[in-house]
């Protein structure tokens, strides 16, 4: 009687094909899914801001100021941590505006003088909550308290500031420096007017996010 011969080595052989394949892909899909998490986990978050700002040119030192008034924080936010961008084009057409970067441990990154004294402050200067000071100045002689990169950013926290009454734009004198306003709208900031558009930008830096941006129209 002839013996009957079952021939299925070869059946085998690509059902454990299949079967390594899948092993192998869901190991990978762990291994990627595992390096995404840490990656975001390494992250910060960005924290949430809620601002009005205002800009007013009145064509002297009296009035003319920009202010940052904080409306909303989903937590307390250290000015140390943010990078404020202002951009706008002239009448020209050429584009102008300042990058202000808080204080790095060594040096002051949006120091402004201004009148003969040359006084230096950190440009925006910080009022109100947030500001860990006893006394706050309105007018110069600013503690480092009020200094940007040394305030927290709260609900009631303001952060402005005005031309110098001696600044050279305005030929009041032939100071040379750099007043608190210049120093967030960049050279040339009384070329401004009633109705010009300026892009105002803040970036929490620890997150590389952008928190704030406006347009906002000239007063």
């Amino acid at each position: 009687m002839k013996k009957m011969q079952y021939n299925n080595e070869d059946a085998v052989s690509p059902v454990i094909g299949v079967m390594l394949m899948l092993v192998v892909t869901v190991i990978l899909a762990a291994a990627v899914s595992s390096y995404a998490g840490g990656m975001g986990g390494n992250m910060q978050k960005a924290p949430q801001l809620t601002m009005d700002v205002s800009i007013q040119n009145t064509g002297d030192w009296k009035g003319s100021q920009i202010t940052f008034n904080v409306m909303s924080v989903s937590e307390p936010i250290p000015t140390k941590d943010l990078k404020i961008i202002t951009s706008w084009t002239n009448s020209t057409g050429v584009l102008k505006g300042a990058t202000m970067t808080a204080w790095d441990g060594t040096s002051y990154n949006t120091n402004y003088t201004y009148s003969t004294t040359n006084y230096l402050y950190q440009s925006p200067i910080g009022y109100g909550r947030g500001v860990n000071s006893a006394s706050m100045n309105t007018s110069g002689g600013y503690p480092q308290a009020q200094f940007f990169g040394e305030y927290t950013l709260i609900p009631g926290t303001t952060m402005k500031n005005s031309p110098e009454s001696t600044y050279k734009n305005f030929a009041y004198s032939s100071s040379t420096g750099t007043d608190g306003i210049e120093a967030i709208l960049g050279v040339g900031w009384e070329e401004l007017r009633t109705g010009d558009i300026v892009n105002v930008k803040i970036i929490h830096t620890p997150s590389g996010k952008v928190i704030y941006e406006s347009d906002v129209g000239v007063d």
